[in-house]
């Protein structure tokens, strides 16, 4: 039997000498998760993290607050214990050798309560009005100004007048609205379901104060169609085309180690770093780059928020990421590329109109700064109001029923009524922001450069644009070549002191000569494809009287030139009636 049990020994030796080894090779983690009285706390998500190669491991406590990690390898280690009603608890600096162990008790305290949690606190503090992780907010700024070329307003104008406008042409007092934010209403809303996992939403939209309707720009072309231009009343172009969320509409999932994930309507990443860098923050009374969308939007102003996109934000430390596409929607219309085109030979398009981009960025002490690069197709920017019959004659600011500029004869292949005309671009644009603090200043700047080129695939007539609005006028090459835009801008905050705010900004846009053959002069006549400058200075004081109202003055002086002082895109020039414009406003704010 002697020589079986030599046997036995050493197969036993054989199997677990080596296992025994191996264990020694790896490092392991343990403790015991306890509350601030000492007793011990089970389902705590107790996350590892591996500082060197990021890979991390979740383990939740068992009913003695105890967890165990082993296998791990050697380096550096941070653990972080998380559990609903408690503030998470965080310990860093663990180093482990090889077959190291170590025992890293964890303490966590009860999620003090949050005083603004019944909401009836709102009144007589500063909280929010919060419930069970659902925020409504809002802001209602109305004021009033004198420009020295303006024109009437319109209940769907968002905007005020601070910006040259090429049909202002005569000085009037007016309501000015939003000049520091956009009235409106919003719903967010951010809910964990899970250690360290949250669902976030969020719903607002905006509306002009005066008259409380939605936010509409296409509707402020659309109720000028077929006017003469001397009747006009102010129209503009952007994002917020009367949609019931007009401003941002999604929904997604957030995590504190992953980041965040949403889908919907979205500000695109130039929008949000104009609100980031911006002196104004956006203002519409103070902010070329505010009041107009064509640098958020990467060109346009119509693209400052997205339909249909996803969009990813991760914080690592100083260093945040952004990414973000958007998805084709809505109709391409028809098109033909025959000079003599009717509705027999017009092909049926669907649209092309994907956009992706992308964000990077940091802070470092008092400074911080981003670079965004934005690529969109079939972008577009619409005219003023369409050609009607009231004013055939007339200078008119678009035709009907065009495509490659190309008229049709005959006729209509939509009905104008209730109808947008634009111009087709493929866009590209790549910014560069930054700020710094020197108190009580606050310094601001800001370039962007942006290419455009007519769209490799057509839109046609009948396609949509913002909210659903269709056009029946369309130019898909309207570029002779290449257009170049740039876009920079300065500024800098002063706190005056702990209530009131004085705030200086200089912007300016440039383009370059487009046209082919490149003749621009007087005396050849400029055309909106020559080369030209926007310029836009302005100075305000803002007073917080509270954490939520407050009241300001100021000033903003606009100018234009060369072949953005044009005011019809194509044709011999027809420019600005005035080219220059100044606006005094004084208003007041309430946001919560």
């Amino acid at each position: 039997m002697r020589p079986l049990v030599i046997a036995f020994v050493a197969l036993s030796l054989f199997l677990v000498v080596p296992q025994a080894a191996w264990a020694q090779t790896g490092a392991s983690l343990s403790g015991v998760v306890t509350n601030q009285t000492g007793a011990a706390l089970p389902n705590v998500a107790v996350t590892i993290k591996n500082v060197d190669t990021a890979e991390t491991r979740t383990i939740v406590t068992d009913g003695g607050g105890r967890y165990q990690a082993s296998g791990l390898p050697q380096g550096r280690f941070e653990i972080r214990a998380a559990k609903q009603g408690f503030d998470d608890e965080t310990r860093t600096g663990i180093s482990l050798a090889v077959g190291q162990g170590a025992t890293v008790d964890i303490k966590m305290q009860v999620r003090a309560p949050d005083v603004c949690a019944s909401g009836k606190e709102f009144a007589t503090t500063d909280c929010t009005l919060t419930w069970h992780g659902v925020t409504l907010y809002g802001a209602y700024d109305v004021g009033i100004g004198w420009v020295s070329h303006g024109l009437p307003v319109n209940g769907y104008n968002y905007e005020g007048e601070s910006l040259v406008n090429r049909n202002g042409f005569q000085s009037r007092f007016l309501v000015a609205p939003n000049n520091l934010q956009q009235t409106g209403l919003g719903v967010r809303g951010k809910e964990e379901f899970a250690p360290g996992w949250s669902v976030v939403f969020n719903a607002s939209t905006g509306i002009n104060p005066q008259s409380g309707l939605l936010a509409d720009a296409p509707k402020t072309n659309i109720v000028n169609n077929g006017l003469p231009r001397a009747s006009y009343s102010m129209a503009i172009d952007g994002a917020r085309a009367g949609q019931p969320f007009n401003d941002e509409f999604y929904a997604g999932i957030s995590s504190t180690q992953f980041g965040t994930l949403t889908f919907g309507r979205e500000r695109s990443l130039g929008t949000d770093a104009m609100l980031l860098y911006d002196p104004v923050g956006g203002g519409y009374g103070f902010s070329y780059i505010g009041y107009n969308g064509t640098m958020a939007g990467g060109g346009d102003t119509d693209d400052s928020r997205w339909d249909d996109a996803l969009k990813y934000r991760l914080t690592v430390g100083p260093v945040h990421f952004g990414a973000m596409y958007k998805f084709a929607n809505g109709s391409g219309g028809c098109f033909s590329a025959s000079s003599t085109w009717t509705a027999a030979d017009c092909t049926p398009e669907r649209p092309h109109n994907n956009a992706y981009g992308f964000d990077v960025g940091g802070e470092h002490g008092k400074f911080s700064a981003d670079a965004v690069f934005q690529h969109y197709n079939q972008a577009i920017s619409v005219l003023n109001p369409l050609l009607g019959p009231q004013s055939p004659a007339a200078p008119y600011q678009s035709t009907t029923d065009s495509i490659n500029t190309n008229p049709i004869n005959g006729a209509n292949l939509i009905d104008p009524n209730n109808t947008v005309y634009g111009i087709v671009t493929d866009n590209s644009a790549i910014m560069a922001a930054a700020k710094y603090t020197w108190n009580p200043f606050k310094f601001f700047f800001g370039y962007e450069y942006i290419w455009q080129n007519n769209p490799k695939q057509p839109l046609g007539v009948g396609a949509t644009d913002q909210g659903g609005y269709i056009m029946s006028g369309v130019e898909d090459n309207n570029l002779d070549s290449e257009k170049l835009v740039q876009i920079w801008w300065t500024g800098v905050k002063y706190a005056f002191d702990s209530k009131t705010d004085i705030t200086a900004s200089w912007y300016q846009q440039r383009q370059n000569t487009f046209r082919v053959p490149a003749t621009c002069s007087v005396a050849a006549g400029f055309r909106s494809s020559c080369s030209g400058t926007l310029n836009e200075g302005s100075l305000y004081a803002d007073h917080h009287f509270t954490k939520r109202f407050d009241g300001y003055v100021g000033v903003a002086y606009s100018f234009v030139s060369g072949g953005l002082a044009i005011a019809i895109p194509h044709g011999p020039g027809v420019p600005y009636l005035y080219p220059t414009n100044v606006a005094p406003t004084i208003g007041v704010r309430f946001a919560f």
